[in-house]
């Protein structure tokens, strides 16, 4: 599989003033192959370190922090020569010895030539817990799930992937059906790489479905193994509640819905477990849509898990039911299709999105992002319905340059202008929403 982070630790190698990089994202998303694939590509070898039930490589730190010695004992332990420039140091499961993630702040100052990648199921978890860390003397990368253009990618469809990132749009939407049976597909599958590769090997959805329901019991083992456990019903049932919380016609994530009585209070800690281990995402509510976004966040978020294939597999969506459509399905569809442009928005554009409502409701935008210079709205339909009367009521108060409107509809753009405030209204295919920071005006690296 080709994954764009690949390129992201090429820059972070040829970085100037480069320092130890800590690689964040939930268990099974393909933290390990990455750093591998990438000392594999890129250096003569790779010392490979794994802390998980290795108390001999845990206990190192525990003496002192001496570079020379540490490295002995890494070379030793990897069964290779470590030399700055030529050897990748890669820490696995560097969240089982707190000390070793301490010992990144003295090879960033005491010796930035050697290149050092770590990464942990539970580090985000760890982190928080971890009151020496070393802040400022690392860097830190983001690993989601494959993105719909690395799907496309990995299913020998690169061709498609280009037409997309082109901008040709007679062209595109020229092979549009392709790119919707596609976008159906992965859907279903997601884009865990385990259930992507298995589909990709044996064309077999049932398999898909059998991987991503064991993922998610693996996941659902990790609290009662690693959570405290006071908190670890709390954990279940905020993680059990997420599909149907996405499924109400306002998805404003409520916690009186996970029990009779139940208080924000009680699920915090509980809820912030879960966004450690990488497996849910909170979008949260601007209370004003105005730069920096990040300003106006409100108490108010909706919850979304990491992958849309697992939120099809924890709803127990059937491949027919999806992929053919249905009328019990209708409901849901919304629901999924959100989750599918909150996931591409993190993993494909890096943006953190927030959304907008009213104050006394009857008006919801779905996302919100911050652009260059101003706050984007972005309206998701699930399939060619064009009605989008919350995004007008958005643009007549706020006045952004631009907004969109992102559907199974073909692209168009069209400029219109609320209260002599100027706006292009894009509709943006759910397919090429990978697109939308190059559409709104934005200059691309």
């Amino acid at each position: 599989m080709q994954r764009e982070a690949l390129k992201k630790l090429l820059e972070w190698k040829n970085a100037p003033g480069r320092k130890p990089l800590l690689v964040q994202g939930a268990r099974q998303v393909g933290k390990t192959w990455l750093m591998k694939e990438f000392g594999r590509r890129h250096f003569s070898r790779t010392a490979y370190i794994h802390f998980d039930n290795n108390s001999r490589m845990q206990q190192i730190f525990n003496a002192d922090y001496d570079i020379k010695r540490l490295l002995t004992a890494f070379q030793v332990e990897a069964g290779c020569p470590i030399t700055p420039g030529d050897t990748l140091i890669v820490f696995d499961e560097i969240q089982e010895a707190p000390h070793a993630v301490n010992s990144l702040k003295y090879f960033c100052e005491e010796a930035p030539e050697y290149a050092i990648v770590a990464a942990g199921s539970l580090l985000g978890v760890s982190l928080h817990k971890n009151d020496s860390f070393p802040v400022g003397k690392v860097d830190f990368l983001d690993l989601y799930p494959l993105s719909f253009s690395e799907f496309l990618r990995a299913a020998d469809n690169s061709n498609l992937a280009e037409l997309v990132e082109s901008g040709d749009w007679p062209m595109i939407t020229a092979f549009k059906d392709k790119l919707i049976e596609q976008l159906r597909l992965y859907y279903y599958i997601g884009g865990m790489p385990e259930a992507v590769s298995a589909f990709l090997q044996h064309n077999d959805l049932k398999s898909v479905r059998k991987i991503q329901k064991g993922l998610l019991r693996s996941y659902e083992r990790d609290f009662s193994k690693h959570a405290p456990r006071e908190i670890v019903s709390r954990i279940k049932m905020i993680w059990d509640a997420v599909p149907s919380q996405l499924a109400r016609e306002n998805r404003k994530f409520v916690y009186g819905a996970l029990r009779p009585g139940a208080r924000a209070h009680e699920f915090e800690t509980a809820m912030q477990w879960l966004l450690g281990a990488g497996l849910i995402y909170n979008v949260c509510r601007a209370a004003k849509p105005a730069v920096p976004l990040s300003a106006y966040r409100s108490d108010s978020f909706k919850t979304y898990m990491l992958d849309v294939g697992l939120l099809g597999a924890k709803s127990d969506l059937s491949a027919k039911t999806l992929l053919e459509g249905s009328a019990v399905f209708q409901e849901f569809k919304g629901a999924l299709t959100e989750q599918y442009v909150q996931q591409q928005l993190r993993a494909e554009c890096g943006i953190e999105p927030g959304y907008w409502s009213r104050e006394n409701g009857g008006a919801e935008v779905d996302f919100l992002y911050q652009s260059e210079e101003a706050v984007i709205p972005v309206e998701v339909k699930a399939e060619e319905n064009l009605q989008a009367k919350s995004l007008k009521v958005y643009c007549q108060h706020f006045h952004p340059p631009f907004s969109v409107r992102t559907s199974m509809s073909d692209y168009r753009a069209s400029a219109q202008s609320f209260d002599g405030h100027p706006c292009t209204m894009i509709n943006l295919p759910l397919y090429a929403i990978s697109q939308i920071r190059k559409e709104c005006g934005e200059t691309m690296p």
